[in-house]
């Protein structure tokens, strides 16, 4: 019998194996929304907004950031389809084909770059533990065993690896791990001179916002692969909701908090020292494990997107993403990681808020008369939302770029179907 990460993309998941429940989905999302990134990216608003000004930007990007996540997951669990399934829904079938290559290329990024970060805190871990040298701290093998470990994962699929792995084990871990550094950030730092203490102005909470909000809105376009797998709308919009927000905002939390206290510079390495000597190092390596998690998620997703475009199986197109991301990893060095961000929300951002808009006002979650062809109106809303994300950030970046083109894609989409919301409200 086929296991469900190997149904088709554009296939309803059986109802006998949607079994994930608000537990399961809180330790996913929780799990997802911590990492070493989420780390780096604290490390990112610290100089330019402060510990005061850095937590309000991570509390508000967070919290709409996971509104919206949550609401793209209960798209999934309405309809029993993949993240690219459900926007065939809105977009037409040959409409969603555009977001998915290009979902596939991000997704292809992302996994890379976890592989990198997580490299390279394991090269610098080994090289506190054994010396500079060692055979332990070489990047091609830390990249070939995250590479690894993260296809094995993503081929597996996610009932394997939530309800087995993660749910029985991994969340205490990491777990653990939240709790000790934040014990020791209590017990070596003085929060009160630190929470007291300006940034330098260098990044409006405008702009902090925005690539705080980037995060969970990173994730909408795979939510739906992992909320197909439940039937109930409550559980999935608040497990993951709650899930993400306390992880998303603690451990970034503590990265911005991290960085003032013990690695002014700013630096992702100086971060990463300062993570390293808090209980010898054990709680950034329960991170780094943890890490595994996002790249599975990663490469799974990406599996998941090309099944629309090619006509292979899902576990066969894991093995050849993880290949991929493996390679990339070794080969590309990781830079302008909050360009990638930004870009990431100028794209998806509006076509959520075009999906959105489509599955709970228009359509009331109800399915579409048909899916096949191109549907316009839903293009030409999501074309007018990216050019609004960038007229804005570039000619009023102190008001911020991503609400207001989510807004406006979806606002716009709902104008150019008022008819069609009529009959749906009537019928």
């Amino acid at each position: 019998m086929s296991t469900p990460s190997h149904f088709s993309p554009d296939h309803p998941i059986p109802a006998s194996q949607r079994l994930f429940g608000a537990r399961d989905l809180f330790v996913l999302w929780f799990s997802l929304g911590t990492g070493l990134m989420v780390l780096q990216v604290g490390a990112m608003l610290a100089p330019g907004l402060g510990l005061a000004g850095a937590v309000l930007a991570i509390v508000l990007g967070t919290a709409v950031g996971v509104l919206l996540l949550a609401a793209a997951g209960v798209i999934g669990s309405d309809t029993g389809l993949s993240a690219m399934g459900t926007l065939r829904l809105t977009l037409g079938g040959h409409g969603a084909r555009l977001p998915a290559v290009l979902n596939l290329l991000q997704l292809i990024g992302w996994g890379s770059f976890e592989i990198i970060v997580m490299r390279d805190a394991a090269s610098l871990l080994s090289a506190r533990a054994f010396g500079e040298g060692s055979a332990w701290t070489s990047p091609l093998l830390w990249t070939l065993c995250f590479g690894a470990l993260a296809t094995l994962l993503a081929i597996c699929g996610p009932l394997t690896f939530v309800r087995k792995i993660l749910r029985k084990w991994g969340i205490w871990l990491l777990l653990g791990a939240c709790l000790w550094l934040t014990w020791n950030l209590f017990a070596k730092a003085d929060l009160a001179q630190i929470w007291n203490r300006a940034g330098d102005g260098s990044m409006s909470l405008a702009v902090g916002f925005d690539i705080v909000i980037a995060m969970p809105l990173s994730w909408l376009p795979l939510i739906a692969d992992y909320s197909r797998f439940a039937q109930r709308a409550s559980r999935v919009f608040a497990g993951t909701a709650l899930g993400y927000l306390l992880g998303n905002a603690w451990l970034m939390s503590l990265g911005v908090a991290y960085t003032m206290a013990f690695a002014p510079s700013g630096e992702a390495n100086a971060l990463l020292l300062a993570l390293a000597g808090a209980g010898l190092g054990i709680p950034l390596l329960l991170i780094l494990l943890d890490e595994t998690e996002n790249a599975f998620a990663d490469i799974h997703s990406g599996a998941v997107s090309s099944g629309l475009l090619v006509r292979l199986k899902v576990e066969h197109l894991a093995l050849a993403i993880g290949v991929l991301c493996t390679l990339i990893a070794y080969l590309a060095p990781l830079a302008q990681y909050e360009n990638f961000l930004l870009l990431i929300g100028s794209v998806f951002a509006p076509l959520f808020g075009v999906v959105l808009m489509d599955h709970f006002v228009i359509r009331r979650r109800q399915m579409p008369l048909r899916v096949d062809g191109l549907h316009w109106q839903a293009l030409l809303a999501w074309v007018v939302g990216v050019a609004a994300y960038h007229v804005m950030a570039s000619q009023a970046p102190e008001v911020g770029a991503t609400l207001p083109a989510v807004l406006l894609a979806g606002v716009l989409y709902g104008l150019l179907n008022l008819s069609r919301a009529r009959e749906t409200a009537q019928a």
